[in-house]
């Protein structure tokens, strides 16, 4: 049946299988295109073919419905009927056409390797936490849908904080709420702190002291092939495009080792670049220090000859308080005295401000305005500080797994997609 909508379409009310309107669903929003487009193309090519095409299976068929032009469900009637089949049918075959004719795209892949380097000198303000959700969304299954939030509404959230210091911050807007495919791209997730913070939190374990690791291959003393000591973070839920190198102690003397070896700025990536091309992105978590072992994680991430700005860089995470915006000071100044002594170019892929909340009243509320107030690099990412990350962290779980529908794992897909 029908019935008119308020626009120049009518609203039509049929039935399909559950299996063939998710598969629309997700295939509509990979094409990004909304459902009824889909639906009217598919309706037009079936009515448009010589006869019916194969049965589709119409076992526990429910309640469908959408809006299409006027006067072309009556028209798909009459066809159906000629056809003699009936109108369920009819439009399962007419789904499953425009299906056929638009298969899902392939995961667009970098022509080169994105390496983002995850940085602050300040430690604490959840850099670990930032590179792993990142990570996790990016590599995200590109044939299923999950929650984004696809405008962070920034000027909203600081309007709120400055109205509502006393009550719970409500950063999201469940009006930019939206269904997407994941990314689907292969990503690396590199421990490169001692501490080991990012390696305990996925659930792995540290390398031993008197193995292989990533300070070895830097310092030119390996003891094996890199890509051995590599894992898989959950295998099911991220299908292997999710992989960590884990740390080790052994990173607390990797600056006395570099400054022993020649071209020591070089050293990340004379160890990583053998890996590359199993990845689309590779994400460095980096240690909160300012010494040989940060100079060689931004000059892993500068832009490569013939790479695009913005392709790789560095990713600042701050907090809403005085003491990051002092160290986001002091790493500027190296990455310009970088800049400077190598002739090389660092592009800022943006700020994340992590842990927010704007029931701490005027210190978060201004000091996340005067982060927006920065311009360049722009505000990326605001992800609240909610109780999933902790959890996550507990249970040693990635946070996309643990807590997938969590307005943190809703921010950190936003993340990803504005830094993609």
């Amino acid at each position: 049946m029908s019935s008119p909508a308020t626009s120049d379409r009518e609203k039509v009310v049929s039935k399909l299988p559950g299996w063939l309107r998710q598969s629309l669903k997700i295939r509509a929003a990979q094409h990004g295109v909304e459902i009824q487009a889909a639906v009217e193309q598919g309706i037009r090519d079936w009515c448009n073919l010589a006869s019916a095409t194969t049965a589709v299976d119409t076992s526990g068929a429910d309640s469908f419905s959408t809006f299409l032009p006027p006067g072309q469900w009556e028209d798909f009637r009459q066809i159906a009927t000629d056809r003699r089949v009936s109108l369920i049918q009819g439009l399962a075959q007419s789904v499953q056409l425009w299906l056929d004719t638009n298969p899902a795209p392939h995961v667009a892949r970098p022509e080169i390797t994105r390496r983002i380097v995850v940085c602050n000198q300040k430690g604490g303000v959840g850099k670990t936490a930032i590179t792993a959700g990142l990570g996790e969304a990016l590599a995200e299954d590109p044939d299923a849908l999950r929650p984004v939030r696809v405008a962070k509404a920034l000027t909203q959230a600081l309007r709120q904080s400055e109205t509502h210091a006393d009550e719970p911050a409500q950063d999201e807007n469940p009006l930019d709420i939206e269904n997407l495919p994941g990314p689907g791209q292969r990503v690396l997730l590199v421990d490169f702190d001692p501490q080991c913070h990012l390696t305990n939190q996925l659930g792995a374990t540290p390398l031993p002291m008197d193995g292989d690791s990533l300070t070895n291959h830097m310092a030119g003393d390996p003891k094996g092939d890199l890509r051995d000591l590599i894992v898989s973070v959950d295998e099911e839920g991220f299908n292997g495009r999710l992989h960590l190198l884990p740390a080790c102690h052994d990173a607390f003397l990797l600056d006395v080792r570099l400054s022993a070896v020649r071209a020591r700025e070089a050293g990340l990536e004379r160890a990583l670049a053998p890996l590359e091309a199993d990845y689309d992105v590779i994400i460095v978590d980096c240690p909160p220090s300012l010494g040989l072992s940060m100079d060689a994680a931004a000059y892993y991430g500068r832009r490569r000859e013939s790479e695009r700005p913005g392709n790789s860089g560095a990713l600042i995470v701050v907090q809403a308080e005085d003491s990051s915006a002092d160290a986001y000071d002091l790493l500027t100044t190296q990455f310009d005295d970088l800049r400077g002594d190598l002739q090389v170019d660092i592009d800022y892929l943006g700020i994340v401000v992590n842990l927010y909340d704007s029931r701490r009243g005027y210190i978060a509320t201004s000091s996340l305005q005067g982060w927006v107030d920065i311009k360049d690099p722009r505000v990326v990412g605001l992800i609240g500080d909610l109780k999933e990350q902790k959890e996550a962290v507990r249970v040693k779980q990635p946070l996309l797994s643990y807590a997938p529908k969590s307005q943190q794992a809703i921010g950190m897909r936003a993340l990803a997609r504005e830094v993609l």
